[in-house]
């Protein structure tokens, strides 16, 4: 762990070119400057890591425990980051701080279900199946679970900052100067557009996808202030209701990395010490992007099993479709059909695309599971058949 806005040339300096601290050589007597054409052209400045410097997460977490506000950046499906992110909200907690957690993952309009959750009024599937998680976040959710668990456990709060999904696809049509006065009524109070930095990476991503409209671009543009005002603003909002408490917000790197995300935005509302963690796997050694990198271990989760199908919506109809079923898949050699309707896996009923999810959540690939789909027959008629799958 690096960090990055420590490291003092005089003390890499020193350490790294053999001196002693505290110790100049004589001066050298002055030379003749060689020949104008001689003279090397100017480069770059070198980027030098003190290793005095370089520390480990108990270290890092005893340092940054009187801090209000701790942003851990992620990738959203990188395992290492988010167990890195339960490392943090352990520590913090074993070091005495009142935490809540705040999670990009989850909507605001969720916040019922979780606050049932974390009291253990519901159990995980409930909470899958409420927040529609499957549908409107859709990252495998073993990579959350060990957190939330932690803070059922721990009795810490968990706080939803993503702003509702149908807003952001709206503005994502339309812009915000689009949206109609409902929908308006809905957005942050304030809306911060002057950052030029903030406005430029954002392009460089965009531009990363040549062939779009400058249209396209402000949209894009809209969304993204929506998303780091919005989870800014209601965090700010649970700070102020909360003075005692530390909060450590689990959001994507692109939202914490420089500050110019949700950390500026929440800064402009609530002054409050922070510091900004991200993983330093794979990036430059830039001591603008955050505080401290962190370099854990690259882990990846259990592979799930799969029946290799692709699933449609929840209709009237009891179910949910199977658009297709893919060739070498467990479904399609055990006989299941595009265009049957699937009904049950194992023991759980499917009424809808979560329950699938949900039915599949702790299975591996090579178990074999009854599977129960309807099947349209002529006239009208349907057959039910069960099939035994090899999850692959």
């Amino acid at each position: 762990m690096i960090p990055i806005r420590s490291c003092r040339p005089a003390a890499l300096l020193a350490l790294l070119g053999g001196i002693a601290p505290g110790f100049m050589p004589a001066p050298l007597a002055a030379a003749e400057p060689p020949p104008a054409t001689a003279m090397a052209a100017p480069q770059s400045p070198i980027p030098v890591i003190a290793s005095l410097a370089v520390t480990d997460l108990e270290r890092l977490l005893d340092t940054i425990a009187d801090r209000r506000v701790v942003f851990v950046g992620e990738i959203h499906d990188r395992y290492e980051d988010h167990l890195s992110q339960l490392q943090v909200i352990e520590g913090l907690k074993r070091r005495g701080q009142d935490l809540a957690i705040g999670l990009e993952c989850f909507r605001q309009p969720d916040q019922a279900a979780l606050d049932a959750y974390l009291a253990g009024e519901s159990d995980e599937a409930e909470l899958l199946r409420r927040t529609r998680y499957f549908e409107r976040w859709g990252f495998d959710y073993r990579l959350y679970r060990p957190i939330l668990r932690y803070a059922r456990d721990q009795r810490i709060p968990v706080i939803a900052l993503n702003l509702a999904v149908e807003l952001t696809s709206r503005v994502g049509q339309v812009g915000i100067a689009g949206l109609n006065a409902a929908e308006r009524a809905q957005l942050p109070e304030a809306i911060d557009r002057t950052d030029r930095v903030y406005e430029t990476r954002l392009r460089a991503v965009f531009d990363q996808h040549p062939g779009q409209e400058q249209q396209a671009f402000e949209r894009f543009l809209d969304v993204q202030l929506l998303w780091d005002e919005g989870m800014a603003e209601r965090a700010a909002r649970y700070l102020t209701e909360h003075p005692q408490r530390t909060l450590v917000i689990l959001a994507g790197v692109g939202h914490v990395e420089y500050g110019l995300g949700i950390p500026k935005r929440l800064g402009r509302r609530v002054p409050a010490p922070a510091a900004i963690l991200v993983n330093g796997r794979g990036r430059d050694l830039d001591p603008a992007a955050a505080d401290y990198l962190l370099f854990p271990k690259p882990e990846d989760l259990p592979a799930a099993g799969k029946l290799g199908v692709r699933l449609g919506e929840r209709s009237e109809a009891s179910g949910v479709p199977l658009l297709s079923v893919e060739a070498g898949g467990g479904a399609r050699a055990a006989g299941v059909r595009a265009g049957d309707r699937l009904v049950r896996i194992g023991d759980q009923p499917v009424a809808s695309p979560a329950d699938v999810h949900i039915a599949l959540l702790d299975r591996s690939p090579g178990q074999r599971l009854p599977v129960v789909v309807q099947r349209p027959r002529p006239l009208g008629r349907e057959a039910t058949l069960t099939f035994t799958v090899e999850l692959h």
